[in-house]
């Protein structure tokens, strides 16, 4: 089997970056930044993908996408799959792996998990957790006072296509919470877990077979809604159940960040994301052009 693991950033090299680098069974791709120290990756155990390597290759997607911007990872994805990747984990450079990251591999598998359902529209992967006072970033707002209301239907099998594990530390939990709540967790007693409804999930520690990448993907222009329409935009092209939850196996040592931004960032969630849902809202342009050109990189690997 093969397996890649793709972030970006433009820090040096960091713990965690370093741990995912030398994790033997797995290649580690990381997509520079036009602020990426460039030399610095270069020395280390992975498969760094300068900007001009990046211009190169991808020249459309990289237009499409812009300079400076956390979706850059997107290229990663697509070299991944043009080298053959069965399975492929994005992450960020401050969720710092624990030993186990990556050991328990359920993408591919059919494997029986605890299914939960709800009436909302979206399932939150937060709420049958004992941190269920926190909601998952890209939660509609709309829906978090009756989140919790779910239900426990029994264990069933399922063939999993995207495994998202959670994280200990600093959650991705959306800046209203953050800024109110200042929150540092550890899950425990966490058992892989799914739901037939619509959900939620990120791009920091999280792992999606070959067979869906070409649907997968972090938008850009829609602040820090890229990852979180990301996967819904996936959902509406893999079966439901196929989305499974699972332990943490990072600790988040969150980069230093300007929470107020960030909610500012998130505004278009806020006032979008229940729209997008239904289709009320409709993508931008830039964003139908990115998604254009990404799947065709896909198409070009399967002629």
């Amino acid at each position: 089997m093969k397996k890649f693991i793709v972030t970006t950033t433009i820090q040096p090299p960091t713990e965690a970056t370093l741990k995912f680098a030398s994790m033997s069974d797995w290649t580690l791709i990381v997509v520079g930044d036009t602020k990426t120290p460039h030399e610095e990756y270069e020395k280390i155990n992975c498969m760094y993908l300068h900007p001009e390597d990046q211009e190169r290759e991808y020249k459309e997607l990289s237009d499409s996408i812009g300079w400076k911007k956390i979706q850059r990872r997107n290229i990663g994805f697509v070299k991944a799959y043009q080298l053959g990747a069965d399975v492929v984990a994005t992450v960020d450079d401050d969720n710092i792996p624990y030993d186990d990251w990556g050991c328990d591999l359920l993408v591919g598998k059919e494997v029986e998990v605890d299914f939960y359902e709800t009436e909302n529209t979206i399932f939150d992967p937060l709420s049958v957790t004992e941190h269920n006072w926190l909601w998952h970033r890209g939660y509609p707002v709309e829906e978090i006072p009756t989140k919790n209301n779910v239900s426990y239907v029994g264990k069933k099998k399922t063939k999993v296509l995207v495994q998202a594990n959670l994280w200990d530390g600093d959650p991705d939990i959306d800046a209203t919470n953050r800024l109110t709540k200042r929150p540092m967790v550890k899950f425990n007693n966490i058992k892989p877990y799914s739901t037939n409804n619509l959900t939620v999930f990120n791009s920091q520690n999280t792992f999606i077979h070959r067979d869906i990448l070409e649907n997968y993907m972090v938008f850009p222009y829609v602040g820090r809604m890229d990852d979180i329409w990301g996967s819904y935009y996936l959902q509406k092209n893999i079966p439901t159940g196929s989305i499974v939850f699972d332990k943490p196996t990072v600790y988040q040592d969150r980069n230093e960040q300007d929470l107020v931004r960030n909610l500012e960032n998130e505004i278009i969630g806020y006032r979008n994301t229940l729209q997008y849902l239904k289709g009320e809202y409709n993508l931008s342009d830039k964003v139908n052009t990115f998604i254009t050109e990404y799947q065709k990189y896909f198409k070009d690997v399967l002629k």
